[in-house]
């Protein structure tokens, strides 16, 4: 008896709690709203960059063309095909430029919502992508032609065969021509480097030369498509506001019609006993107030459109695809799980051309109509050579580059250029030596090579924590199997603090550099440091599924909040329900880490947050209430209940920039459903 009464009370106080949350709920999520209008106002800020980003790239007048304007960019391709005999340096100066534009033309796909990116201009950027990335590499095949010419008159006085080095910030180019045609030379290194070639005796023999060009980006695996159901998504989301927005527009401008014919009313009876200059006066008035209040209202509704495309663009985010990649070919690479790292090594067994020769004080040379040619290795027809193993596998050397981070041993991979795809097989004898960075490794036929790394390496994550540093400036760590990632976000750009790998800290050239979150995200994964799931990935990562709007409320409300208070992991969230997410906080007003920080535990379901009895070290979970508090229909009115008025302050006076890049980092990294 005394059990059941126990419970009836607390079954009572629980229904008064509810029926309290209830009766505030309106009052809470009107002022939640008017707080989440920082990402509307942060959206209508990047629309305002982007479009200062056109102006500034005009008046700076540096020749240079602007990537999204068709015109300039097709002239710029055109004048450059009719520019002749370029050398090697000259392409690789030249490349520069050419590589911003490509990268200025990917980061507009990339940064611009797709609600705001019409199909045309889709197609436009990655034409122009692609025939930039297609006139790169024939400028350099033009230019390696050139040079091969002169190979005679290059070579070096000890072999007798010529060697070129050109290295560069985006390319790395080893050529090597053979002149001597030696059997007995068939090691092939260059520069004093262990990077070269074994090459079996009827290469040694031939006229062949040799190229390593190893260009630090890669413009060889397809360009991703935009999927057409994100667009179809946001644009039914944009419709609809739009349908909404017009019906309130019209009922408005209805409104104040009728409004201004009452006026009229009433003005034309006062007129008989008011004097000319005060008719005059109440006309003024009545006109400044009525033009007044639609530009108000037009912006109210500008506001509120907008507001729904950001909250659909960022539902998207973190939306999982319903099915998997399409069945692939044995052997072929699954883009979807794993990832090209390093760049590509162009590997090529070229023709050697008619080598220039002095006569009578001038240089005659014969060009060839069809240009390079690529030696074929193994010839297609093999029935003049008396053995089989006449053409086994060459074992190639390369240098892996030193700002990639692998955390197993790289797989090699070769483009297989009828399927369009990369592939594993037709390799073989594969070593790795980690402290070198040299790989070493049989290849039957020559091609463009890569090295790929499993892009979830480091997913599950096995901890985070997001902690306020200052004033719009957060720290957040990620900790993974392998590694653990300090990222500062600060105003509206992210810097990698630190890295540590085995509990050591390890250097990258991408500490201390300050980027746009969308920039930032492309260079880590570059890097190596994928910690941004994708739409596939929880095909691939068994994760702690989530339901994706609480995931997403749950996001907006921490970045909200994040300038005050800290949050972290919690082991409980991987126990309550997929409705709901469970995180720490505390409250942080200093720069420096507390020792024994006091965590709070609190569970969110989207619409109603509370504070939990237990703490992280209690033996089992349970979704009890602290004692003496409340429910809240959001963090925000949650936290409200016991934080200090300095940090209710310094949430309120945040910038919407950088709550709105708190937030799209949460978004991309998902550290709820990821951890």
């Amino acid at each position: 008896m005394e059990r059941l009464e126990i419970q009836r009370i607390e079954k009572e106080k629980w229904h008064q709690l509810e029926a309290k949350d209830l009766e505030r709920r309106n009052e809470e999520l009107e002022e939640l709203y008017l707080l989440e209008g920082c990402f509307p106002e942060a959206e209508k800020l990047k629309r305002d960059t982007r479009l200062l980003s056109q102006w500034k790239h005009y008046i700076q007048c540096d020749g240079s063309p602007d990537p999204s304007k068709s015109p300039e960019i097709n002239t710029f391709i055109s004048l450059w095909k009719e520019e002749t005999n370029e050398t090697l340096e000259e392409v690789i100066a030249k490349s520069k430029l050419v590589l911003n534009l490509i990268d200025k033309l990917k980061l507009i796909l990339l940064e611009t919502p797709p609600y705001d990116l019409e199909d045309k201009n889709i197609i436009q950027y990655q034409g122009s992508i692609l025939e930039l990335q297609e006139l790169l590499h024939l400028k350099f095949n033009i230019a390696t032609e050139i040079l091969l010419r002169q190979a005679s008159t290059l070579a070096d006085l000890d072999s007798g065969n010529m060697e070129k080095v050109i290295q560069d910030e985006n390319v790395t180019l080893y050529v090597w021509a053979n002149l001597k045609k030696n059997p007995r030379y068939k090691s092939v290194r260059f520069s004093e480097t262990q990077i070269g070639f074994e090459i079996p005796r009827i290469l040694a023999t031939s006229d062949i030369a040799l190229r390593l060009l190893h260009t630090h980006y890669d413009h060889v695996t397809p360009l991703r498509p935009v999927p057409t159901s994100l667009q179809e998504h946001t644009a039914t989301v944009t419709h609809f506001v739009k349908d909404e927005v017009q019906n309130e527009e019209a009922a408005i401008s209805k409104e104040l019609q009728e409004e201004g014919k009452q006026r009229e009313n009433e003005s034309n009876s006062v007129q008989e006993e008011e004097t000319k200059f005060e008719e005059q006066g109440d006309s003024e008035v009545q006109m400044s107030f009525v033009q007044e209040e639609p530009e108000a209202t037009k912006f109210e509704l500008e506001m509120k459109l907008l507001s729904e495309t950001v909250l659909s663009a960022q539902l998207l985010l973190i939306e999982n695809a319903n099915e998997k990649p399409c069945l692939f070919e044995d052997n072929e690479v699954d883009l979807c799980q794993f990832t090209t790292l390093g760049g590509v090594y162009h590997l090529d067994i070229l023709e050697l051309p008619p080598q220039c020769k002095p006569m009578k004080g001038w240089m005659i040379v014969e060009i060839l109509k069809e240009g390079l040619q690529k030696y074929i290795y193994p010839p297609e027809t093999t029935e003049d050579v008396e053995t089989e193993n006449a053409f086994p596998p060459i074992e190639v050397t390369l240098e892996v580059q030193k700002n990639v981070i692998f955390f197993e041993d790289p797989v090699v991979a070769r483009w297989d250029a009828e399927g369009k795809h990369w592939q594993t097989d037709g390799i073989s004898n594969v070593s790795y030596k980690s402290e070198e960075r040299l790989i070493t490794f049989s290849l039957e036929t020559f091609g463009p090579v890569t090295l790929i790394q499993d892009s979830h390496i480091n997913m599950p994550f096995q901890s985070w924590e997001l902690r306020p540093l200052d004033v719009n400036k957060v720290l957040l760590t990620v900790t993974t199997v392998f590694t653990e990632i300090q990222i500062q976000i600060k105003e509206n750009l992210c810097m990698l603090a630190s890295i540590k790998l085995n509990n050591k800290k390890h250097s990258s050239i991408l500490e201390g550099k300050w980027m746009t979150p969308i920039s930032f995200i492309c260079a880590l994964k570059e890097a190596g440091l994928n910690i941004f799931p994708s739409g596939h990935s929880h095909f691939y990562v068994v994760i702690n599924y989530k339901d994706p709007l609480v995931e997403m409320k749950a996001y907006r409300q921490l970045a909200l909040l994040s300038s005050a208070f800290a949050f972290g992991w919690s082991k409980w969230n991987i126990v309550c329900n997929s409705k709901k997410v469970i995180v720490k906080l505390k409250e942080h007003l200093t720069e420096e880490p507390t020792q024994k920080p006091n965590w709070t535990l609190l569970m969110f379901s989207g619409d109603r947050a509370q504070r939990l009895k237990i703490n992280e070290d209690s033996e089992a979970f349970s979704e009890a209430l602290q004692e003496e508090t409340e429910f809240h229909s959001t963090l925000y009115h949650m936290v409200k209940d016991f934080a200090s008025k300095k940090a209710m302050e310094k949430i309120r006076s945040s910038n919407c920039q950088f709550i709105d890049c708190v937030c799209y980092m949460l978004l991309s990294t998902r550290l709820l459903s990821y951890s």
